[in-house]
C-alpha cells in the first residue's frame, strides 16, 4: 500500500504558535543560543574546508552485483545493473549558516541519470531541495508521510509517500519504508511530516539506509521481519548527551547493526557538516576501536567519499 501524491488536494493549514526562546527551535530544547552559535556556526565558520571532489569511475556490473558511492553526509548512489538509486542527496556547501566542513565526494553533473530517489525526511540536511532541483528529469520520488508537497515541481515523474511498513514496487524492485525514533518538521510548528529508513530490495540484494534515528527498540522488529545485508547507520551528531533523543552515537549504531543481522555495516551521518559538539574526527574513531572490541571489524565498510565500492 502507498499513497501517490498529486497535489490535487489542498493543504489543511493550522495556526502556529510563535517560539517562546530560541531553545524551542531546537529538537533537544536545551542548549544556550550562545553555545549553539559558538560550537555549531563560529567553529565552522573557523574551520577549512577539506575533501576533494572525484571525477567517479562507475564499475561495469553484472547481474546481483550493488555499487555503492558515499557523496558525503547521509547521501549515496546505489547503482544495480539497471537502477540508479539516490538517497538523502546533498550537494550544498552552506545550509543556511552552516558550512560544509568536507566537500561532497563528486560534482552533482557527474551522477549517471537516476531512476529513484529515496528521501528519509524533510529536515534540510537530507531533502535538500536546490541538489533535487539540480538533477537531470529523475523518474520516481519515495519519501514518508506528509512529505510529498517538497518534492513537487522537482522534475519527478511521480511521487510516492509510505507509511511505516508500506512498500512501494515497480518493475523488479521494492521500497519498505521502516520506523525510527527522529522528528520530521521542517520548519517551526510543521508536526505533520514523517521520517523514518528505507529498506531496498533488488537482484536478490537489500540494502538498509536508517535516515536519522536514537536508538530504539523497533530495530529489533526490522532485524526480525526484513534484516538487510547491508546497512547504513548514522554515528554522528550524538553529544551532548540529549542529542541522543533523535541521534545515535557508535555504540548504539553497533547495537543497530547487531539488532537488524546485517551483513556489512557502512557508517554514514559524520565528518561532513558540525551538527552537534563532539570533535568531528570522534565518531570513526571510537566507532573502529568498538568493531574491534565486538568481533565486528570484517563488516566495517568506511567509504571514501565520490570512490563507488561493489558489494
Amino acid at each position: 500500500m502507498h499513497k501517490e501524491h498529486s497535489g490535487s488536494h489542498p493543504q489543511k493549514t493550522q495556526r502556529r504558535r510563535l517560539p517562546r526562546s530560541f531553545k524551542e527551535l531546537t529538537p533537544c530544547h536545551h542548549f544556550s543560543p550562545r553555545k549553539f552559535f559558538y560550537e555549531l556556526i563560529w567553529k565552522a565558520f573557523l574551520t577549512r574546508r577539506v575533501g576533494q571532489r572525484k571525477l567517479p569511475k562507475f564499475p561495469k556490473l553484472t547481474r546481483g552485483q550493488l555499487a555503492l558511492t558515499w557523496i558525503g553526509h547521509a547521501s549515496f548512489l546505489a547503482q544495480f545493473t539497471d537502477l540508479n538509486v539516490l538517497i538523502d542527496p546533498n550537494f550544498a556547501n552552506w545550509l543556511f549558516f552552516l558550512k560544509r566542513i568536507r566537500r561532497a565526494g563528486m560534482k552533482i553533473q557527474d551522477l549517471p541519470p537516476i531512476d529513484l530517489v529515496l528521501l528519509t525526511h524533510a529536515h534540510f540536511d537530507h531533502l535538500h531541495r536546490p541538489t533535487l532541483r539540480r538533477l537531470r528529469s529523475p523518474k520516481i520520488a519515495v519519501v514518508p508521510w506528509g512529505v510529498g508537497d517538497l518534492a513537487q515541481n522537482l522534475g519527478f515523474e511521480r511521487i510516492i509517500e509510505l507509511q511505516w511498513w508500506e512498500s512501494f514496487s515497480h518493475n523488479d524492485w521494492k521500497v519498505t519504508l521502516t520506523p525510527g525514533k527522529h522528528w520530521g518538521a521542517r520548519v517551526l510548528g510543521d508536526r505533520h511530516r514523517g521520517y523514518g529508513g528505507f529498506i531496498l530490495e533488488h537482484q536478490g540484494r537489500s540494502l538498509y539506509h536508517a535516515g536519522d534515528s536514537a536508538y530504539f527498540p523497533g530495530f529489533k522488529e526490522i532485524g526480525k521481519f526484513c534484516p538487510p545485508e547491508i546497512a547504513l547507520l548514522p554515528i554522528g551528531a550524538y553529544y551532548p548527551e540529549s542529542f541522543r533523543h533523535s541521534h545515535m552515537g557508535p555504540d548504539e549504531a553497533l547495537k543497530v547493526f547487531q539488532d537488524i543481522h546485517a551483513k556489512y555495516f557502512v557508517p554514514m551521518h559524520f565528518g561532513t557538516f558540525r551538527l552537534s559538539f563532539e570533535d568531528m574526527e570522534e565518531p570513526p574513531r571510537w566507532l573502529r576501536e568498538l568493531a574491534e572490541a565486538a568481533g565486528a571489524t570484517k563488516a566495517l565498510r568506511f567509504l571514501e567519499e565520490g570512490v563507488p565500492t561493489v558489494f
